[in-house]
Order: C-alpha cells, then sequence, then structure tokens
C-alpha cells in the first residue's frame, strides 16, 4: 500500500475512535458547531501548511 492510503485509513481510525467522545461532549448544538469549526480551522491550517512546505 501506499503511504498516502495508509495515511487516510489511519486518520479514518483515529476519527472513528474519537467522535463518539466529541458528539457525547458536545451535546449543545451551539457548542458543538463552536467547536467543530474550531477543530476544521486547526485541520485546514495543518493541511495548508503542508501543502506549501512540501
Amino acid at each position: 500500500m501506499s503511504d498516502e492510503i495508509l495515511s487516510v485509513i489511519y486518520l479514518l481510525l483515529v476519527l472513528a475512535l474519537v467522535l463518539p467522545g466529541f458528539l457525547y461532549a458536545n451535546k449543545n448544538k451551539k457548542i458543538f458547531l463552536k467547536n467543530l469549526i474550531i477543530w476544521i480551522g486547526i485541520v485546514g491550517t495543518i493541511v495548508v501548511l503542508i501543502n506549501f512546505f512540501k
């Protein structure tokens, strides 16, 4: 398998482990959306930085 496929598989497995706890901790819709936007920003920044330095 290529490294990109393994990276995607690992990312999905980590997401499967973290997502139930994230949903449980963010039962309020307003808090959930706020935390989701923060995480999208963090992940987006990391992806942009990785592509910029590659």
